[in-house]
């Protein structure tokens, strides 16, 4: 068995991005159009959201201080 491999985790809509980050869906929704939220697969009008992505963006939110926001936390 190769344990390097990573378990699929199947893409999850609006609502399932929403309980997972702990966001509401129209905070997502405004960010899907202006920008500055997460990484998204749109097909044949349906959207949706890889939790890898997910992960990334709340990651890329962690910071050590307010005053500082370029810094990121260990």
């Amino acid at each position: 068995m190769d344990i390097t491999k990573k378990e699929h985790r199947p893409p999850v809509d609006v609502k399932g991005a929403a309980n997972y980050t702990g966001f509401g869906e129209g905070y997502l929704n405004k960010l899907r159009c202006t920008g500055g939220g997460p990484i998204f697969i749109k097909r044949n009008g349906a959207v949706r959201y890889d939790l890898d992505d997910l992960d990334a963006w709340l990651a890329a939110g962690k910071r050590k201080s307010t005053s500082d926001s370029r810094e990121v936390a260990a």
